[in-house]
Formats: C-alpha cells, sequence, structure tokens
C-alpha cells in the first residue's frame, strides 16, 4: 500500500508538471507567431543589404544556434527527473531555469533577423517577461511536489540569469533520445525566422508589405 501511494505520488507531480511544460511550448509557440506578424509591417532603420543590418543578423543566426544548443545541453541533464528529483548539475547549477533562458537568447536572435539592435532587445523582454510568469507558477507547484531540497536550490541558484561562478558539472542521468528530439523539434521554430524574415525582407524591398514603423 505504501509503495502504490508513493508511485500515485510520483505520478500526480509528473502530470501535474507536464502541464506547465505544455504551458511553455504553447507561450514559446504563440510569442514566435505574434512577433512574426508584428514584424511583417516593420522595418530597421539600417537597409538591407548594408554592413550594419548584415551583422545584426549573422549576429541573431549565432544567438539562435546557441539557443538551440543551450535547450539540448539542459535536457541531457533534466532528462525527465525534473518531477521526481532536484537537478543541480550542468546548466541548473548556473540558473534554476536553463530552458527558458535559452529560449530567450534564441528569440532575442529571431529578434535580429529584422536587422534592428532593438529588435533584439524587444524579442528578448517579451520572451522572458512571458516566461516569468510560467517559471513562478511552476516554482510554487515544485516547491511543495519536493520540499527542503527544493527550497535549498532557490536559497542558492539565481531564477534566470546565470552565475557562473556557481558551475558544477552533476550527473545527467539516464539518457533520453525521445527528449532531445522533442526539444530540438521546439527548438527549430526559431529557424523558421531566417526564411521567413528573407521573405520579408523582399516583399517589402519591392512594395508587396507596407511599411508602418522602423526600429533602430
Amino acid at each position: 500500500m505504501v509503495n502504490e501511494v508513493k508511485v500515485s505520488g510520483v505520478k500526480d507531480v509528473k502530470h501535474g508538471l507536464g502541464n506547465y511544460q505544455e504551458m511553455r511550448r504553447l507561450v514559446l509557440a504563440v510569442l514566435v507567431v505574434v512577433l512574426f506578424l508584428a514584424l511583417l509591417f516593420g522595418q530597421s532603420t539600417f537597409p538591407p543589404d548594408t554592413p550594419v543590418h548584415e551583422s545584426i543578423e549573422m549576429f541573431g543566426v549565432l544567438l539562435i544556434f546557441l539557443g538551440i544548443v543551450g535547450r539540448l545541453w539542459a535536457t541531457l541533464y533534466i532528462g525527465g527527473r525534473k518531477s521526481s528529483e532536484v537537478v543541480t548539475g550542468g546548466p541548473y547549477s548556473i540558473t534554476r531555469n536553463p530552458l527558458y533562458v535559452f529560449s530567450t537568447v534564441a528569440a532575442a536572435g529571431v529578434g535580429a533577423q529584422i536587422g534592428s539592435f532593438s529588435g533584439i532587445i524587444l524579442f528578448a523582454l517579451l520572451c522572458a517577461g512571458a516566461f516569468h510568469i510560467v517559471i513562478l507558477r511552476e516554482e510554487k507547484f515544485l516547491r511543495e511536489a519536493l520540499g527542503a531540497p527544493y527550497q535549498a536550490y532557490l536559497d542558492k541558484v539565481p531564477r534566470f540569469f546565470p552565475n557562473l561562478s556557481l558551475y558544477q558539472e552533476g550527473e545527467t542521468g539516464s539518457f533520453k533520445p525521445r527528449l532531445l528530439l522533442t526539444t530540438l523539434l521546439d527548438g527549430l521554430v526559431f529557424l523558421i525566422a531566417l526564411p521567413a524574415f528573407e521573405l520579408i525582407d523582399g516583399a517589402q524591398q519591392s512594395g508587396m508589405l507596407p511599411i508602418w514603423f522602423k526600429l533602430p
């Protein structure tokens, strides 16, 4: 009977945390769509094909790939263990929410595809702000589910901005290819920005799309 109660409790925790993970994916998808639609009618003050515009775009590409690789790195460590134990190794030793951090980095890279400095900042702030709401709800849930060990982790590791001095290698746990594949597919949505913004640039230059605002 005791074992049945423990198994039931673990299933409840996994189910509850799964709801937050689905919320994270939904927030990510909605953000990408909304930002894409908003920038259909926006343009950088730096004209396309100029050195500054191209440099910002290339910097954004690096941010997108950094975000995708970082999300995969975090998944190697979390490996489905978040609902059953406190994971404190690798990226989780320097920030409590590396998946959200790297998603924000990738979102900043998406913003850079408009060729605008402010696009980088706006995309990052909007993404971080949306995730902040999910983070607060998730922390409350995990505090109740994991108790004192998780509270000690909260007291030591920053919520969002990484503290590199805290880095510890830790253990990755069991390897789960399915989770890595899911994370990779989630991250690939950021790559859609690369051809999408090229098409938008072309449509704006040809006059097919009106330009309602410009970002420095």
